[in-house]
């Protein structure tokens, strides 16, 4: 059998798990206003059920809402009326021989006061990260959490106790207890939050005392026939958080109240710490790996989960034969692709559709819009395209479909699934549009899976690919399409300046990808994602190189780059690179540039002049294209209708050829 450790089956207090392989805690905001599971939840999670994951869990799922809750529609475990609609869920993952499961929580001082109208509860009367900033923005004083009492504690203990029987009664068999992220059971355990100075502060063990009434409660109100997952921060990186070597001790009091010790690392009460359990493209895969073989090395006897950037079954596989843990949890690689269990264990690998851990998912998920994925345009819209699938056509039709960027191969591979004649035109030579140039720096791992599982997915589909053929409006009527989706894409903003027309200035990509002979001395105009990328990579390259922005600051970068803008930010500093703000380009010269600053006008020296300020949408050539079939049946996708990301791109792509 193919990869035989992942999919090993296992038994705990005698329930039986297919495989190792779970879903790690997603909190998708399809909940109800009042907080309790709906039909577009139980459709979201039914993707991973049938992709084959074994344990589905739910995150964020608080033991009380009313006092306790951060995002816009959350689960609530907190009254009995949850059981019923729970009952569908647990229904559902059960058809799939699959595990429902509640990733059972008390944010503690990260309850937000906009939420619940009510200061947060904590071990100690600390100021959350999120209190302060909201406090900042709102120019008042920061509302300080209520240390909770003696009774309170009791209280709170009992919630979870019911909450995790809630569960139970639903159907389901196991659940996660939260006791890492700086949640409310670390904001006792951790040193950085605990301030007390009665029986659950000080020492080690009375920080503990909470989490361990937690447990013990949950093991009384569920019987010996239910599953305790209980999820850690290995260390919270914070220097004065708690550290790994603290936490093994701890795992020490409560290894033999826990059957599965998920380990995880960081905290979400501040976003410098985000990056340990979140991580960026920037960032190693399988990044706190370490800490669950560490932990596994010391306790061999305890069934321990790993998380964190592991982004295929393959390395899920080696990581559980080299006994480095027991499950492997994955989310945003499900999200991704969650049908990737499937197709590993059916050979069909090569089909595993790559994660790109750009973070849209959650980005454009919390109190916005529900979560979504870069790459998976059917995530999110489960009710409408039930199992992330579109049906087949009535009828069959012949389609076009005009460039081969990632829109246009999404359309492409959409009319096909559902039964067109599909052509697609791409005027250059090669498929994958500006992710070509996206992919280029070598830490961008996940835009060169990208793009190589855009090619082979081309590659094994059933249409005409053109390549070197620019589609114009003659070649199009002539084909007498009965649909044409535009996926033209976007231009580079080249300004209108004195010399910008020099031989020695390109459009950054092309520089990088060396199209171009390139000098020693560099200067990077633009410093946005595509600008800074590439002045990293051409630094390590060798050159010299230099960037300038017209801005005040480094929105740009941070609209390109979200999460991982801070790693972008260090790994400049790291090359003694800065981005030299308030320069705005006003002519080129044959060995330098003119620029307005601050301080005047002043010239730089340079070699090449790399232009990264932008794209615009091609319109000339959609305006010219668009009227080669029905108006009703021409589609302007992707950058050629508005740039923005591959998320846009893909979205309005899979939509547009989902309904032709």
């Amino acid at each position: 059998m193919a990869y035989e450790n992942v999919f090993a089956p296992i038994r705990i207090r005698g329930i039986d798990f297919k495989n190792r392989i779970e879903l790690a805690p997603p909190s998708p905001n399809l909940a109800a206003t009042d907080c309790t599971v709906t039909t577009e939840f139980v459709n979201h999670f039914r993707v991973y059920a049938h992709g084959g994951a074994t344990i589905l869990h739910v995150g964020n799922s608080q033991v009380d809402a009313s006092e306790a809750r951060d995002e816009e529609r959350q689960l609530d475990l907190g009254t009995d009326a949850c059981i019923l609609p729970l009952s569908r869920f647990s229904e559902m993952a059960i058809g799939f021989g699959a595990h429902a499961s509640m990733e059972i929580n008390h944010i503690g001082m990260e309850s937000r006061i906009a939420k619940t109208g009510k200061p947060a509860y904590s071990a100690s009367p600390v100021v959350s990260f999120t209190e302060a900033n909201a406090a900042a923005r709102e120019g008042r004083p920061p509302v300080h959490a209520i240390e909770m009492t003696h009774e309170k504690i009791a209280e709170t203990v009992k919630k979870f106790a019911d909450a995790a029987l809630r569960c139970k009664k639903s159907g389901m068999d196991i659940s996660m207890v939260h006791g890492g992220h700086a949640n409310l059971i670390p904001q006792f355990t951790s040193a950085l939050y605990n301030h007390r100075t009665d029986e659950y502060g000080g020492s080690l063990e009375n920080r503990a005392r909470f989490s361990i009434e937690v447990l013990d409660a949950v093991r009384k109100a569920v019987g010996p026939d239910f599953v305790i997952e209980f999820r850690i921060s290995a260390d919270e990186i914070h220097p004065d958080g708690m550290h790994f070597k603290e936490v093994l001790q701890y795992i020490e009091m409560i290894q033999d109240k826990v059957d599965i010790l998920h380990v995880s690392a960081g905290m979400h009460s501040d976003f410098k710490y985000f990056r340990n359990w979140w991580q960026n493209y920037t960032m190693p895969r399988e990044y706190n790996v370490h800490f669950a073989a560490d932990v596994k090395k010391a306790f061999p006897n305890l069934l321990v989960a790993t998380v964190g950037s592991i982004m295929s079954i393959e390395a899920a596989d080696r990581i559980i034969g080299e006994g480095q843990a027991d499950f492997v949890a994955m989310c945003r690689p499900l999200m991704a692709d969650p049908e990737m269990p499937r197709k590993y264990a059916t050979g069909h690998q090569d089909d595993h559709r790559p994660c790109l851990r750009c973070q849209s998912c959650t980005g454009k998920g919390v109190g916005a819009r529900v979560m979504m994925c870069a790459v998976n345009p059917a995530l999110g819209n489960e009710t409408e395209f039930p199992l992330g699938k579109v049906g087949k056509a009535e009828t069959k039709k012949r389609v076009g479909v005009v460039g081969g960027g990632p829109a246009g191969i999404q359309a492409m591979l959409t009319l096909i699934e559902r039964g067109h004649d599909v052509t697609l035109y791409e005027k250059t030579g090669e498929l994958g549009g500006n992710v070509i140039g996206a992919a280029l720096p070598p830490f961008k791992i996940d835009m060169k899976d990208y793009l190589a599982y855009l090619r082979r997915q081309a590659a094994k589909a059933p249409a005409r690919i053109l390549l070197n053929t620019e589609a114009t409006a003659e070649m199009l009527k002539a084909e007498n399409y009965d649909a044409v989706i535009i996926a033209v894409g976007a231009d580079p903003i080249v300004p209108k300046l004195p010399g910008i027309d020099l031989p020695h200035v390109h459009w950054a990509p092309d520089a990088e990808a060396g199209k171009f002979p390139l000098g020693k001395k560099i200067i990077v105009a633009g410093a946005g994602a595509v600008g800074v990328e590439a002045a990293i990579h051409l630094h390590d390259e060798g050159h010299e190189v230099e960037i300038i922005e017209m801005a005040d600051n480094t929105g740009n970068l941070r609209k390109g780059c979200g999460s991982a803008t801070t790693d972008i930010l260090r790994m400049l500093d790291e090359r003694c690179m800065e981005i030299k703000l308030r320069h705005k380009l006003v002519e080129v010269k044959e060995k330098s540039i003119v620029v307005e600053t601050p301080d005047g006008v002043k010239e730089m020296e340079c070699d090449n002049l790399l232009l990264a300020l932008g794209m615009r949408p091609r319109w000339a050539v959609s305006d010219e294209l668009r009227h080669v079939a029905p108006e009703t049946e021409v589609h302007l996708v992707g950058d050629a209708f508005k740039v923005a990301t591959i998320l846009e791109a893909n979205s309005a792509a899979f939509k547009a050829a989902a309904y032709i």
